[in-house]
């Protein structure tokens, strides 16, 4: 799931070596947290929030089959 938020924000910045994802899991659910360059962070979040609710929709829907809940926090 990490591979699949870096590929997904990569080509969204400009300082593509700065993204980090990490993971935090539990016994009902997997948060994970992307930091990316501060110049970067509107490019990820978006106008109104666009990118970032896009961006969770296709890893909610990639770890859908999973059976604990999947959260992700853009910092």
């Amino acid at each position: 799931m990490k591979d699949l938020i870096e590929s997904i924000v990569r080509p969204l910045v400009d300082h593509p070596e700065h993204i980090n994802v990490t993971e935090e899991e539990n016994d009902y659910k997997i948060r994970y947290h992307l930091t990316v360059h501060e110049e970067d962070v509107g490019k990820v979040i978006g106008k109104n929030g666009r990118i970032a609710r896009a961006i969770r929709t296709v890893v909610y829907a990639a770890g859908s089959d999973m059976k604990k809940k999947i959260y992700l926090d853009i910092m």
